[in-house]
């Protein structure tokens, strides 16, 4: 009885704490901690991945405070913002790969560039192409991967449920005329830290 008591107290206090509080971002609105439907463990687990990444951002360049945005929902991470080029982005992407617990990671940065009309309508046709030939593979699930073109350089992120996966992905890429470059960052499913309960 003793212990349920201060275990009522102890989450009553938790929440007071908590109702002020707001976040940001997927939503788009305000959204009070105490009307979230993830647990408070959820709640405490994705705060802390959060707060790891965007320490692990602002060590790689101080830039990234203002220019980098990261959301956590349910050990999915959110990324937005701008970089210089690609390979920053990939580099983002992969430290937050990296992150303890991550179940996904939906990466939304915009490469600063001067807009060359020409140039964007080959690159996304490339981007078209690969997505599509992945699809039509039975070997590759799709759905696991993202794809940037940028200057006829294909990067191509996400995870691989095999090393065979991931050698299809390549010859996939590696297949579309005009590419000059496959840049890939694909991970292994064996080889994520998943925490699974």
């Amino acid at each position: 009885m003793k212990n349920k008591l201060i275990l009522s107290i102890f989450f009553i206090f938790l929440l007071a704490g908590c109702v002020g509080t707001s976040s940001q971002g997927i939503f788009g609105t305000g959204v009070s901690i105490a009307l979230d439907p993830r647990s408070i463990g959820t709640q405490i687990d994705d705060n802390i991945m959060q707060k790891n990444l965007s320490s692990r951002l602002l060590l790689k360049d101080k830039k990234y405070l203002l220019s980098i945005n990261t959301k956590v929902l349910d050990g999915r991470i959110f990324i937005s913002g701008k970089v210089d080029d690609p390979e920053e982005k990939l580099q983002i992407t992969k430290m937050a790969w990296e992150t303890k617990g991550v179940r996904s990671v939906k990466n939304n940065i915009i490469i600063k560039e001067e807009f060359n009309f020409k140039q964007s309508a080959k690159d996304i046709l490339i981007t078209s192409q690969l997505r599509t030939a992945m699809i039509i593979n039975k070997n590759i699930k799709s759905t696991n991967y993202n794809i940037d073109t940028y200057q006829k350089k294909i990067y191509v992120y996400g995870i691989a449920q095999d090393k065979d996966e991931q050698n299809e992905v390549i010859k996939e890429a590696k297949a579309i005329i005009d590419v000059e470059r496959v840049i890939t960052s694909i991970l292994l499913v064996e080889d994520l830290r998943i925490q699974k309960n």
